[in-house]
């Protein structure tokens, strides 16, 4: 298959690259390395991207950008960083995607625990990533051609615990290796409208 992963570059793009890429055709996206660069809150990038690369047969998206900090102090601009980066960043490659996916082809998202297991000053996190786990199950009833879409919703990665572990303490880790295993069950399985948690 030719899969395609946007936010290559990072923990979780490197290890499903990695898993993927045993059996497939990789093509590497990021906002400013890969084989491709794309701004995924600009639809006419999206557009453009997929121009480029042509017909593919999965698609993955593990990039986006969320804003942490208490509720208190939080401003509707730092709130529509999540909803125009993690949320509509991840729906623009969905509604063009569906375009370019061969019959049969896939779409993978990134959601994350927080969804579901709120944490201080998480509730722009908690809110983008249950509304794209949301978007998943509700797009996979409208795709045709037997595309599929899913959502990933992995736990704090062991390999970001340094960045991010002080907003998770008491949250057990996980090994981007292991989180990359539903990415592969995703784009190589038959399932559709799933969260996949791996928590």
């Amino acid at each position: 298959m030719k899969v395609v992963i946007i936010g290559a570059n990072g923990e979780v793009g490197k290890a499903v690259a990695q898993e993927l890429g045993q059996r497939h055709e990789i093509v590497s996206v990021g906002s400013s390395s890969g084989q491709y660069q794309a701004d995924i809150t600009d639809i006419a990038q999206v557009r453009a991207l997929f121009d480029k690369i042509g017909k593919v047969d999965a698609v993955v998206v593990a990039a986006g950008a969320l804003h942490f900090g208490p509720l208190s102090e939080m401003t509707p601009e730092q709130f529509h960083i999540g909803l125009n980066s993690k949320l509509m960043g991840q729906v623009n490659v969905a509604l063009v995607a569906q375009e370019y996916l061969n019959d049969g082809g896939s779409i993978t998202l990134t959601s994350g625990i927080v969804g579901e297991n709120p944490i201080r000053n998480g509730a722009n996190a908690s809110a983008v990533n249950a509304a794209v786990d949301g978007f998943a199950r509700g797009a996979a009833v409208e795709l045709k051609r037997g595309l599929r879409i899913n959502s990933i919703s992995p736990t704090l990665l062991t390999e970001s615990q340094p960045k991010y572990g002080p907003y998770f303490y008491g949250f057990e880790t996980v090994p981007a290796a292991r989180v990359a295993l539903a990415y592969s069950r995703s784009v190589e399985g038959a399932e559709t409208g799933k969260t996949y948690r791996i928590w």
